[in-house]
């Protein structure tokens, strides 16, 4: 190959590359993130939108240690299409959800506070999530103390 044929060769290969830059760049192509790392909230999260969904076995995975032990006798004393039919109507009244910034409690569990939001009240509970298998699972959950509002949700503003 003479030494123009190479020059050529090099020009098309340097143009080739740089138009198909433009075009990655005009189709909004953005190369791949990692995969976050997961949060506690997301064990909230995750139990909430199971429930929402009635589905049980995502709601027991949200799980662990003797809560997940607890959910699986009871699901076996009432069958899981009635606990999937219980989940979406305990769930039906709730209208948001906020969880707090967790506290840590030790190096693989951390406490969560969340309130809940319903028509005439909200209910605020502690929630003890555990780091297992990579993963956030609600461990321990205390009593939700009932809040009682002065405006219910979805008064209109005057």
């Amino acid at each position: 190959m003479t030494r123009e044929r190479k020059a050529q060769a090099v020009t098309v290969a340097i143009l080739a590359i740089a138009l198909g830059g433009i075009a990655v760049f005009r189709s909004g192509w953005k190369p791949p993130k990692p995969p976050a790392e997961p949060k506690p909230q997301d064990a909230v999260y995750a139990m909430l939108d199971a429930a929402r969904e009635g589905n049980v076995q995502k709601y027991l995975g949200a799980y662990t240690g003797q809560m997940e032990v607890s959910l699986r006798q009871t699901i076996a004393e009432s069958g899981e299409a009635a606990f999937a039919k219980y989940l979406r109507e305990s769930n039906a009244a709730i209208k948001g959800v906020a969880v707090m910034e967790p506290q840590p409690l030790s190096d693989r569990e951390v406490k969560l506070k969340v309130e809940y939001v319903y028509q005439d009240r909200n209910e605020v509970q502690l929630v003890c999530v555990e780091k297992t298998a990579g993963a956030w699972r609600i461990a321990r959950v205390d009593s939700a103390e009932r809040i009682k509002t002065l405006i219910p949700y979805g008064t209109p503003v005057q």
